[in-house]
């Protein structure tokens, strides 16, 4: 269920998104439906209201899917939206994450991070992740200029979402911010939206970077905030230049760090966790922590490795992210997952296709406090995506489910659904021109980068 909490007796109602355009569908024909912890079965799907029930309701939809395989939503848990206009940069690969920081931080200033620039980024990124079967994503916003209110690059980004039918974690990081403004502005921006909106298309979280960039005090500061509003925290640990920022800075480990600031219990998560050792593991469960593994960034950039499998043994819940494009470059959580299974073995135990696909769905959407998502069990949100596997590349396949991430690389959903809503029909988007979303933004930076 929602991270839960109490809110200030002052603060208004949720401001709620509420679509009124949900559909009662019926899903029928799949070759096969699976649901993290079921068995794989060929069992038709029903929604109603939004929601998953057992049977569907006189005169609903159906949407046929013959030939295909059927998951939950795909959940990304660890973005960073507005890199999506910040891809391919010339001089930010194989680099040394110091300077890659510093390189982007350039490029954000010589473009300009603001609400147009936000929205824009994020239908990018949202756009494509619907398209690749990402049906809720996890911003991680991090850049906050001193003359642009905070509040409106969180509406440009959960206005993009809404637009495109996807669901959005909005979570308010800090890099190097003030902490009183941070927590501040956090606060409206729970009183606005809610830590969760009465529908479950926006959620709001908080966190900062990680120790490299952030002190104790903004650490207490939106901890404090967080379990005001009961919000989720989120914060990035074990790269390169935060073990080595805290090796320096405080002659510790980022996460004993963590555990002395009061961000290793229950609601948190932590991304990366690259080559953490076996007490630091042991940590991590004991104090039920969950971590969002992002092989997609920290593999090809050099930074790290997170044990995976070693950290499923004792208990973690891992969820899986692509981070932002300027590390990662595209939003394919799929392929991700692919990755995190191809590598797996070298960071220690090796993870199963039919593990990967959890940390894609159930896992992300536990470490959110979300366990509504990530499953197509009855009474869970209403989200889905269906492969089809009728075609070459999944011939010869024995295992249809494996073959997800071992067949066709680069694999994207025939139909995707959210909230009952049919957002991904036949490869193509149907609630906005894609084209057009790509083209704004490709228009606007060619104007500001003249």
């Amino acid at each position: 269920m929602p991270v839960g909490g109490r809110r200030r007796a002052e603060s208004g109602p949720r401001i709620s998104l509420v679509r009124c355009d949900v559909a009662d569908l019926t899903i029928r024909g799949a070759a096969l439906t699976w649901t993290p912890g079921g068995e794989v079965s060929a069992t038709d799907l029903a929604i109603t209201d939004g929601v998953f029930v057992d049977r569907p309701a006189a005169g609903s939809a159906v949407l046929d899917v013959t030939g295909c395989a059927v998951i939950p939503g795909l959940v990304n848990a660890h973005h960073h939206l507005v890199q999506s206009a910040f891809r391919t940069l010339p001089g930010t690969r194989n680099v040394p994450m110091s300077d890659w920081l510093g390189m982007m931080s350039a490029a954000y200033r010589s473009v300009g991070v603001d609400p147009a620039l936000t929205q824009a980024a994020a239908r990018v990124g949202v756009a494509e992740g619907l398209l690749a079967g990402v049906t809720t994503v996890a911003d991680h916003h991090l850049t906050w200029p001193e003359d642009v209110d905070p509040l409106e690059i969180a509406d440009a980004t959960i206005s993009a979402a809404h637009d495109l039918g996807g669901r959005l974690v909005f979570v308010r990081g800090t890099a190097g911010d003030d902490a009183r403004l941070a927590a501040s502005s956090t606060a409206a921006m729970a009183e606005r939206w809610g830590a969760v909106g009465a529908d479950g298309m926006v959620q709001i979280a908080t966190g900062p970077a990680g120790v490299h960039s952030d002190e104790e005090g903004t650490f207490l500061a939106l901890g404090e905030v967080a379990a005001e509003f009961g919000l989720a925290r989120r914060t990035q640990a074990n790269e390169q230049v935060d073990v080595a920022t805290a090796a320096t800075r405080y002659g510790a480990r980022p996460i004993e760090l963590l555990d002395r600031w009061g961000w290793l219990e229950a609601g948190v998560t932590v991304a990366h966790l690259c080559e953490t050792t076996t007490d630091e593991r042991a940590l991590i469960a004991e104090r039920r922590v969950a971590a969002t593994h992002a092989p997609g960034c920290d593999v090809p950039m050099g930074w790290g490795v997170a044990e995976v499998g070693e950290m499923l043994d004792v208990g973690i819940e891992v969820g899986l992210g692509t981070s932002g494009g300027g590390s990662n470059d595209a939003g394919h959580l799929l392929a991700d997952a692919r990755l995190a299974v191809q590598v797996s073995g070298l960071a220690g135990r090796a993870i199963t296709a039919r593990q990967a696909l959890t940390m894609a769905t159930a896992g992300s959407a536990r470490g959110l406090g979300r366990s509504e998502l990530g499953n197509l069990e009855p009474g869970s949100a209403g989200d889905l995506i269906a492969y089809d596997i009728s075609g070459p590349a999944d011939a010869g396949v024995d295992d249809p489910l494996a073959g997800l991430l071992w067949a066709d690389p680069g694999r994207k959903p025939r139909h995707v659904v959210v909230a009952g809503r049919v957002v991904v029909k036949d490869w193509e988007l149907v609630t906005v021109d894609a084209a057009e979303v790509a083209s704004n933004l490709t228009e606007l930076l060619a104007v500001r980068r003249s």
